[in-house]
């Protein structure tokens, strides 16, 4: 599947200063999608920075979480993930 805005991640708790934010974010896409180039199309207007962290939740077949870090956030305002830590 391909991310839709329509489900965006949520910030679960705001950093001070430049401290790091969490965003959950519940999927039926597989850690590796989410963990995909410029996923998240909307990140930058969301308010997504670099080393924010995001716990992923699979909501369908094998149910599972994973944990990330935003590694990038484009000039577009798409932000990217880093590849899944198995939680």
């Amino acid at each position: 599947m391909t991310y839709a805005t329509s489900n965006p991640p949520i910030k679960v708790t705001n950093g001070v200063g430049s401290a790091q934010e969490l965003w959950m974010y519940a999927s039926t896409d597989v850690h590796t999608t989410v963990a995909g180039a410029d996923y998240f199309s909307n990140g930058h207007a969301l308010g997504m920075k670099v080393n924010d962290v995001v716990l992923v939740t699979k909501t369908s077949a094998t149910i599972g979480s994973t944990l990330h870090t935003v590694t990038a956030v484009t000039t577009d305002g798409a932000a990217t993930v880093s590849s899944a830590i198995l939680a």
